[in-house]
């Protein structure tokens, strides 16, 4: 070591940490070869603090202020190394910078999605993504489980281990909870609320504070969404016959807008045979009311042949829907009516 070098040594007795960005969580002073001189100057920021390392073990925590470098304000330092107070000889030790303050909006996501048992739709696969806030609140067990002798320490070494602990007690409440999946995405406040009580203690474990959590989005996966979209369109459709009758409706001024097009005459003629269609099968389904009604009562009453409306031979069976006769043969028109059954031969209705 030169004179100069020796001289500028002696001269090193201002310690601090300007930050100039955002990623950087821990840093350490560059003291190597380098000496603190008793009546050093230590300024520490607000929303920083500064940790004394001598010889591998921590020492000293200092908060935000200045602070002078004696025997009197670094009592572990000054224990650790056999220092005597009536002797100014400098004593080396390292220095560790932590930014203190909250690291917002870090996003959380899983990679894959999550399998579980639900049980409304059985075993689905989720997604989910979210942001959360942290910051370093134990800064001698933030260095020695997680920062250590670095030099910089910074967020992106981190941010792996949180997201995946995120999703690993993510997957875990979500199969302990047994919360339905339509459940879950109604109720994102209090899924991030839950998850966020067991996150914490694991934060605190490495000396940080888990200060926010949310779920911004659960969800399925593309595949299994479009099944819930046909599922949510059936429900909101309702009777699907008065749907395909008003979709029929609907249709018809869409043809007639294109009569000039042979596009627009298929279009007419595929509305006008549904529309047919729907309207005969309403018509029968009216007629058979009808037949049931107490005028058709008064038919079968009287012996009258629902294929001729002739009368029939006494003791004839009548179907007591549509008043057809089951149990002779029509004078008038030799419709066979000696065979009864179960059902009804012209409307399917059963017989008793």
């Amino acid at each position: 070591m030169g004179f100069l070098d020796f001289v500028k040594k002696q001269f090193i007795d201002i310690i601090q940490w300007t930050e100039e960005g955002d990623e950087v969580l821990a840093w350490r002073f560059p003291m190597r070869d380098m000496e603190i001189q008793q009546g050093a100057q230590l300024t520490v920021r607000d929303t920083q603090a500064a940790l004394f390392v001598h010889q591998g073990k921590t020492a000293d925590l200092f908060g935000p202020g200045q602070h002078t470098i004696k025997t009197q304000n670094v009592p572990i330092l000054t224990d650790l190394a056999n220092w005597d107070k009536m002797f100014e000889s400098p004593f080396k030790s390292d220095v560790y910078f932590f930014s203190l303050r909250l690291r917002l909006n870090q996003k959380w996501g899983t990679s894959n999605p999550i399998t579980i048992r639900d049980r409304e739709f059985g075993a689905v696969r989720l997604r989910a993504f979210g942001i959360y806030t942290f910051r370093i609140a134990a800064p001698q067990t933030f260095y020695q489980k997680v920062s250590g002798t670095r030099d910089t320490y910074a967020l992106g070494d981190l941010e792996g281990q949180l997201r995946n602990t995120i999703v690993a007690v993510l997957t875990d409440h979500f199969a302990e909870s047994q919360v339905p999946f339509l459940d879950m995405a109604a109720n994102q406040v209090e899924l991030g609320a839950a998850v966020a009580d067991r996150l914490r203690p694991m934060f605190a474990d490495l000396g940080l504070a888990l200060e926010g959590f949310q779920v911004q989005n659960v969800s399925l996966p593309d595949e299994l969404q479009k099944r819930l979209d046909e599922r949510i369109g059936m429900g909101v459709v309702g009777d699907l016959g008065r749907y395909t009758q008003f979709q029929t409706a609907q249709s018809i001024p869409v043809a007639a807008a294109n009569e000039g097009g042979v596009a627009g005459a298929g279009a007419g003629l595929g509305a006008g045979v549904a529309m047919g269609q729907a309207m005969t099968q309403a018509m029968g389904q009216a007629a058979r009311a009808g037949d049931a009604s107490p005028a058709a009562g008064a038919a079968a009453a009287t012996g009258a042949c629902r294929a001729c409306a002739k009368p029939v031979p006494a003791g004839s069976r009548f179907c007591p829907a549509c008043g057809a006769a089951q149990a002779a043969t029509c004078p008038r028109c030799n419709a066979r009516l000696d065979k009864p059954s179960k059902f009804c031969p012209e409307c399917g209705a059963p017989q008793a």
